[in-house]
């Protein structure tokens, strides 16, 4: 009985393992190959659960979304013959598995090898014909359209679509970069002395701008003052003229105070005159006497 249990344990292992073997499965992201002793069979397998022959069939399965192939950085002549350091990419995938897998033997090495050749030789072919200016801006845009469409003509029989060819950067050699560096630097060095040049030359106009204003204003204040203090004396002579009229005696006297307030305002003053002048008639007496 217990010889019976074990070999129906080993015969249910054996039917589950021959079972797992008889089937395979391909989700979305794949696309399979099916052989049988070597030979190709079938490769038109849609996402899915499909059965094999155990030992007879085998199955590969290759890759189905878009796969990134980022070349190394590669120099290229101009027309200019001025050399240019080109950084890409490639993006692609695969159409028809049958073709990939009798063209590349289903290596992705391989694919990838022949791509970056083709991608070169197409690079170089359109570097060749433009000048850095061109290549770097104007017609950039237009390489990368040409490459795309150029190589899906050549890779198409081997079961590959080229979705995009892309251009990360294109930098000069460094001795090159160092040369346009020090150009570009004595460059701004010039225009930035031509600017300061330019600064300091407005700076002095604006200054002798400002000093020429402020002497005219100056002056214009000058002239309005004196013209103020014209018109205060005139006013003041009219008011002294008119005051002077009305009694004559008082004015003079007025004056005649004023005049000795100013003559004799230090104790130390001293002046030598006649008494008998006339500036020191209010010295005197009714009589005329002192």
């Amino acid at each position: 009985m217990e010889a019976r249990n074990m070999f129906l344990g080993i015969f249910a292992i054996l039917v589950l393992w021959i079972g797992s073997m008889s089937i395979f499965v391909v989700n979305e992201k794949e696309l399979a190959i099916k052989f049988q002793l070597g030979e190709f069979v079938r490769a038109d397998y849609t996402p899915g659960i499909y059965f094999k022959l155990p030992f007879v069939n085998n199955v590969r399965k290759f890759e189905r979304r878009i796969i990134t192939l980022d070349a190394p950085p590669v120099p290229y002549l101009t027309l200019e013959k001025k050399n240019l350091i080109v950084d890409s990419y490639i993006k692609w995938r695969i159409v028809n598995v049958e073709a990939y897998y009798r063209s590349m033997r289903g290596q992705e090495s391989k694919a990838s090898e022949r791509l970056s050749k083709i991608v070169q030789e197409g690079l170089r072919n359109e570097f060749a014909k433009r000048t850095i200016q061109e290549a770097i801006s104007g017609e950039r845009a237009e390489i990368m359209q040409m490459m795309s469409t150029n190589i899906s003509k050549q890779v198409s029989e081997f079961g590959i679509e080229v979705i995009d060819v892309r251009i990360k950067r294109i930098d000069l050699p460094v001795e090159v970069s160092e040369s346009v560096f020090k150009r570009m630097r004595a460059e701004r060095e010039r225009v930035a002395k031509d600017l300061r040049s330019r600064g300091k030359e407005e700076a002095e106009r604006i200054k002798a701008d400002a000093d020429k204003q402020g002497t005219v204003l100056l002056a214009e204040a000058n002239r309005e003052s004196e013209q103020t203090r014209g018109a205060g004396d005139a006013k003041a002579a009219e008011i002294y003229a008119k005051a002077y009229g009305k009694n004559e005696e008082f004015y003079d006297l007025y004056r005649s105070l004023g005049a000795y307030q100013n003559v004799f305002s230090q104790s130390e003053d001293l002046m030598v005159i006649d008494a008998q002048s006339e500036f020191f008639k209010y010295f005197k007496d009714s009589a005329g006497r002192k």
